[in-house]
């Protein structure tokens, strides 16, 4: 059983939604756990403070507008970076902030013709829960009675209308979302929404689904090339990454490779796009700008696959990362609240991401599944801009939940690791910057699965520092700003314990949590951890593990071992996630015939040092189980 904190919400207006579900489905004939079902897989029963998704969709139904696309904020897919995270050939341009365009198909402009079924204005679809609600039955039961299916009280019966619900342009994508709502049936579900309420779904496993009115869609079938590396559950575009050759001697978007024979994968780096889907496409099919392999659609999942997996595509901003890691860039803006992150979404990153661990080998911890905010900067000058999505809103339980992987503790009160671990919908810590305007002002109050990390053991003591990324200011409460903070999944050497509050070892120092035994925020893990070996004072701490300078051969270039920034002094212990050997992968030429793999004898531990991962040499610190 997961042991989570319980934080008090203020419920605003939601203790009627459980009760407006019941009432928009009695009135529009509706099984009310297919209209629920629908809403989870949408928006996760969400209201979003009637604010539009990147599909331009509003409420706990996902009701669409085009007239609401807006210029988007920044792009962050590493245009201001070195695409491939190191300094072998110069940055390509950056990247202009795109603007929004509506490229929706005419399904998904919902809105309107919500308006016109439930003669409601188009600013209550879009604010009002209840009827927001009650649009999305009313499109649910038009929807049933233009596939020409029986307005049925059998759930089973609604397997075309769900299908069309989810605006698909294509026979397998609008299957692939009916199937993920009627396992929502099967399995029920409970959650607090971002208002403060609790809306229930009983399961119901004995629901079969008629898929024969998919068909009535008359809807094309998705190309899928042969090559396309997916589960075959989930539909799957293949919309190729270029490799091309550029002028002056400069080549893109990915480098090709020969995994897992040549290297072994390790990770699995989850992004956010910053950028609309249809805009994020455009990018990685552009030679002269970034890569990753997969990229996913928020509103229902989609799935398309850029870069083959043996390949090394140009993600993580670390080029040790990028060559031993597979990219997933999921469509979304990490400071709008996790607004975005749709439970449709979340299903088909789930599992993609148990396919590819169990065809890779890839444990499936916080130490494999990495956020690109984990992913360490290579050398010291690199560690203040990486980059921090998806953010504290990424919902880290639930995806391993839904893995199939639950993080559950492991051990008892005294054991020496523990993993963060809060109830994500209670949790609701203060954060800044949603708002660009108002960079100052508090972001709406939204489940996280992070937690600050501070100084002392009290309520208004100054956050830890990050000396790489804030080299001479302090940590900001900003939700871009993960200097001071722990998150879901990530495993920490308790240093001292104080009442209802647990020190840690981050960054080589104390960072104190409100962590009280009756709602506790990280809960008991054993795990190895590294304390430096006796008679040294500290020992360094690396973004890449790369091989010794011996085990280069004539014509590759000596990568050297340039330390971090801080400082992992004795006394302290940091959890260790894998052990491994340096490796470099020396790719900086189109012509695939000079480059090389770089293997060493050098061994190193991957440790949790911060909310970023980091490397040591074994020869430096001593190993013991916690």
């Amino acid at each position: 059983m997961r042991i989570h904190a319980t934080v008090q919400v203020e419920v605003v207006v939601m203790t009627t939604m459980p009760k407006a579900f019941e009432q928009a489905a009695r009135r529009h004939g509706v099984p009310e756990s297919v209209l629920l079902a629908v809403s989870y897989m949408e928006s996760r029963w969400d209201c979003n403070g009637g604010k539009p998704s990147t599909a331009a969709g509003f409420g706990p139904m996902h009701l669409t507008d085009g007239a609401a696309l807006s210029t988007s904020r920044h792009h962050h897919i590493d245009g201001d970076e070195d695409p491939r995270g190191d300094d072998s050939r110069p940055a390509l341009r950056p990247v202009e902030p795109a603007e929004r365009q509506d490229g929706l198909p005419a399904s998904l402009h919902t809105l309107e013709r919500a308006a016109e079924l439930t003669g409601e204005s188009i600013e209550r679809l879009r604010k009002d829960p209840a009827a927001n609600i009650d649009g999305g039955a009313a499109l649910l039961a038009d929807y049933q009675r233009t596939v020409g299916a029986p307005p049925s009280a059998d759930p089973a019966d609604w397997y075309g209308a769900v299908a069309r619900y989810s605006g698909a342009t294509a026979e397998e994508t609008a299957a692939g979302f009916a199937d993920e709502v009627y396992e929502v049936i099967h399995e029920g579900a409970t959650r607090m929404t971002d208002t403060g309420t609790e809306v229930t779904l009983p399961p119901s496993p004995e629901v079969h689904p008629s898929r024969s009115w998919l068909a009535r869609l008359d809807l094309p079938h998705l190309a899928r090339a042969d090559g396309v590396e997916c589960p075959g559950s989930l539909p799957c575009e293949w919309i190729p990454a270029p490799y091309s050759q550029l002028p002056n001697g400069k080549y893109g978007n990915h480098d090709i490779a020969d995994r897992p024979t040549s290297q072994t994968i390790h990770y699995i780096v989850i992004h956010d796009t910053e950028e609309l889907y249809n805009k994020t496409l455009a990018l990685v099919q552009n030679p002269s700008e970034m890569s990753w392999h997969y990229t996913l659609r928020s509103h229902d999942g989609h799935l398309a696959q850029h870069v083959l997996t043996k390949d090394v595509a140009w993600h993580a901003g670390n080029w040790y990362v990028n060559a031993k890691a597979i990219g997933l860039e999921h469509e979304g803006f990490l400071a709008a609240g996790g607004t975005w992150y749709t439970e449709a979404m979340y299903r088909t990153s789930a599992k993609l991401v148990r396919y590819l661990a169990d065809r890779f080998g890839v444990p499936l911890d916080r130490a494999h599944i990495l956020g690109h905010d984990n992913v360490p900067g290579l050398v010291p000058e690199k560690v203040k801009g990486m980059h921090e999505d998806p953010g504290p809103y990424w919902d880290w339980a639930h995806f391993f939940d839904l893995m199939g992987a639950p993080l559950r503790p492991d051990g008892d009160s005294g054991t020496a690791t523990v993993m963060i671990l809060p109830d994500y919908d209670r949790n609701r810590p203060h954060y800044t910057g949603c708002d660009k305007d108002h960079p100052a002002a508090a972001c709406p109050a939204h489940g996280s699965a992070s937690v600050w990390l501070h100084t002392e053991p009290r309520e208004g003591s100054p956050l830890v520092k990050d000396i790489g990324k804030h080299p001479t200011g302090q940590s900001t409460f900003s939700v871009y700003d993960h200097a001071a903070r722990a998150v879901t999944g990530q495993r920490y050497v308790v240093a001292e314990r104080r009442g209802d509050w647990t020190a840690i070892w981050y960054l080589g120092q104390k960072a104190w949590f409100r962590n009280p035994g009756s709602a506790p925020v990280a809960v008991p893990s054993r795990t190895r951890m590294a304390t430096p070996r006796p008679g040294l004072d500290s020992v360094p701490v690396y973004g890449r593990a790369y091989p010794e300078a011996a085990a280069y051969p004539p014509g590759v270039a000596v990568q050297p071992l340039v330390p971090l920034q801080y400082k992992f002094a004795a006394g302290q212990s940091y959890t260790v996630g894998l052990t491994t050997t340096g490796e470099f992968y020396k790719a900086t030429t189109f012509d695939t015939t000079q480059h090389r793999v770089v293997r060493g004898t050098q061994e190193y531990h991957q440790i949790q040092f911060g909310h970023r991962v980091m490397f040591v040499r074994s020869e430096d610190v001593v190993v013991t189980e916690a």
